[in-house]
């Protein structure tokens, strides 16, 4: 029986009981695949930077243009997963030398794409902000759902990574999990006078890098690849105070982006409550509400329709009346036809 047992691990399988659970030789693969060392390490090292800077300048290029499809090619193409799945299993491991390589490449990859990112801000003749990138809109106000996509994918990427055999998985999890447009987004912003969006980018960054921490770990933890590979109670100590900061880590990042979710709920039920009273008042007058959109300021509204422009105090006064009290800016734009016959 113990031969058997024996048998299926040195094969890479697992009984029934051993579903979660990885081998000596699954761990040197994942080792292999993340980690920064051995002698091909130049190779890594180029192949990782060479395609970390093209990945910034497709997203930077996608961002400027505003296109999705060139953006989710830069996701596909960019590296910096590997050094963040590589700080993962250092940690699952008790490896500090390779840990303090693979935060560092982290922390240079992230900087690098910041620069490319500002140096294509510079070659561009208008602000790219989020008034005219959507591409720039969509990644400047991450919220706490943003956290729990993060999390959920981060977890789909550690699980990808110790099952090989669902490892095509993983473009996916590239676009779902977003790492250097935000970057590239930051740069731009920056370059553009914007810092308030470039902090934004900034954090919807770190929220995707603790998120797969956080969720890299746990699944590391359930398939025990600490026991695996028999570290020294020392390594496993210092393996216990990392996952602690890493929780710290993302409880802080947890803070900002519920503030931001409280922030972003309160100005879409304002923007919800004025569609509802201001379409009501447009059809009075024959008019029709084209957009509705909060603002810094309150709520926006674009309204169109024939001459005479109706009166807009009725609108704020039936506001009142339904308790929306937030300030609203109207801006009325009239439509009107002129026939020319033939002669």
């Amino acid at each position: 029986m113990v031969a058997a047992r024996s048998a299926r691990v040195a094969a890479g399988t697992h009984g029934r009981g051993d579903v979660f659970k990885v081998t000596v030789e699954d761990v040197a693969r994942m080792r292999e695949q993340l980690l920064f060392d051995g002698p091909d390490v130049r190779r890594k090292l180029s192949r990782f930077w060479t395609l970390l800077v093209l990945a910034a300048i497709i997203a930077s290029a996608g961002i400027v243009s505003d296109s999705t499809a060139t953006v989710i090619g830069a996701m596909i193409v960019a590296p910096l997963m590997t050094p963040i799945l590589g700080s993962v299993l250092s940690i699952a491991t008790g490896d500090a030398r390779n840990l303090a390589r693979s935060l560092a490449l982290v922390v240079g990859g992230a900087a690098s794409v910041v620069v490319v990112g500002f140096v294509v801000g510079l070659l561009v003749p208008y602000d790219v902000v989020a008034a005219t990138s959507s591409q720039v809109a969509g990644r400047i106000h991450p919220r706490l759902i943003d956290l729990i996509a993060a999390l959920a994918t981060g977890a789909v990427g550690a699980f990808a990574l110790v099952r090989s055999d669902v490892s095509d998985t993983l473009p996916g999890v590239a676009i779902a999990i977003s790492l250097v447009p935000p970057l590239a987004v930051a740069g731009i912003t920056l370059e553009s006078r914007a810092p308030s969006e470039s902090a934004g980018a900034v954090l919807l960054f770190l929220t995707n890098v603790g998120a797969i921490l956080l969720s890299g770990l746990i699944v590391m933890g359930l398939y025990r690849v600490r026991r695996t590979e028999q570290r020294a109670d020392d390594k496993v100590r210092s393996g216990r105070l990392s996952l602690a900061l890493v929780i710290l880590f993302v409880a802080a990042i947890a803070v900002p982006l519920a503030a931001t979710s409280r922030s972003l709920t309160a100005e879409t039920v304002n923007a919800s409550q004025v569609r509802t009273v201001a379409a009501r008042w447009a059809k009075q007058s024959g008019w029709r509400i084209d957009t509705v959109e909060p603002s810094a300021s309150g709520v926006v509204v674009n309204a169109a329709g024939p001459l005479p422009a109706p009166a807009t105090a009725p609108l704020r006064r039936q506001l009142d009346e339904a308790g929306v009290d937030v300030d609203v800016h109207v801006v009325l734009v009239p439509e009107y036809s002129v026939d020319l016959p033939a002669e």
